[in-house]
């Protein structure tokens, strides 16, 4: 019986190098500024840096500035002017104009908690507030991503500020596919309902059967509410709808079932078009880092009576 990958994310915050261990690796560039808490928040003290105007723009767009304002702590590794304009021409006025694509990206800036930057050399890698990894290597310098650190440690109310001279781009992890189509917003909500995302941000790879927004409209009245509310039948839901391994579509035309992750079938008809139990694939092979993605018309409900094997 198929599991759900355990996804192990380092739990600890991201620590960024002390200017104490960039003086001795000569790696940093700037110094950082003292410790102690400033006395702004994240976003007045990027604001009045001067070197942020994008970042700042981009923060607001996202519907992101109640967050960076609020208790915290976070880290955030803050790209400057000079490295949004290294983007592609057109790419910050269209991420602009996607706010959720833009709120993917600047949540991939972010760790959870206040940085002891010391620390940094002992971390490979740390998970953001995105759900996804970000590597870090200090054996060239400190390198978060393919972004190098140019200043540490810029102290705030809520948090610490790293600049970096590179904008990080998330991984496109079947998570990001599927917000990137703009198709699947409930099936987002859901997944992240049941405590999935982050299993579908893991190595895999999985292939998913993904019902879209209208696949789940289809369904009676006050359903998706009630499963909302219904965690482990959500849950059982959500991975009678994931397989394991990548299985394009020349191999799912091959087959009459497939055993999904939830731990029962689901029963594959290639005779007119392929159907996936009562449910019509509309588009094959989306692919993404960790796995392929099949969209379907319509949601696949398990038979009763069994629950999940994903925790």
């Amino acid at each position: 019986m198929m599991q759900v990958a355990k996804n192990v994310w380092p739990l600890g915050v991201l620590a960024v190098l002390a200017v104490a261990v960039a003086d001795a690796r000569g790696d940093c560039g700037a110094s950082s500024h003292a410790s102690g808490k400033g006395a702004m928040d994240i976003v007045d003290t990027a604001a009045a840096a001067g070197d942020f105007n994008t970042l700042v723009t981009a923060v607001k767009a996202a519907g992101l500035v109640d967050t960076l304002k609020s208790a915290g702590p976070f880290t955030v590794f803050a790209p400057t002017d000079e490295a949004f304009a290294k983007l592609p021409k057109g790419t910050v006025e269209s991420l602009l104009a996607n706010p959720d694509k833009l709120r993917a990206i600047l949540k991939y800036h972010v760790v959870p908690g206040r940085v002891v930057a010391a620390d940094v050399v002992k971390l490979t890698s740390a998970k953001t507030v995105l759900g996804q990894t970000v590597a870090i290597d200090s054996t060239d310098g400190v390198r978060v991503g393919k972004a190098r650190v140019i200043k540490t440690d810029i102290e705030t109310s809520n948090g610490v500020i790293h600049v970096i001279d590179t904008v990080l781009l998330p991984k496109n992890d079947l998570i990001e596919t599927a917000r990137a189509a703009g198709s699947f917003t409930t099936l987002l909500a859901a997944l992240d309902a049941a405590g999935l995302t982050d299993a579908l941000r893991a190595e895999g790879p999985f292939t998913v059967f993904a019902p879209t927004d209208a696949a789940f409209a289809k369904l009676p009245a006050g359903t998706v509410d009630a499963l909302l509310k219904d965690i482990p039948k959500l849950k059982s839901i959500l991975t009678y709808h994931v397989v394991n391994g990548k299985v394009l579509a020349q191999d799912v035309v091959n087959l009459h079932e497939a055993r999904t992750l939830q731990g029962q079938e689901v029963s594959i008809d290639a005779s007119n078009g392929v159907r996936i139990n009562d449910a019509n694939v509309v588009q094959t092979d989306v692919m993404s880092d960790n796995g392929v993605i099949h969209v379907i018309d319509s949601v696949l409900l398990p038979p009763s009576g069994h629950q999940a094997n994903a925790g």
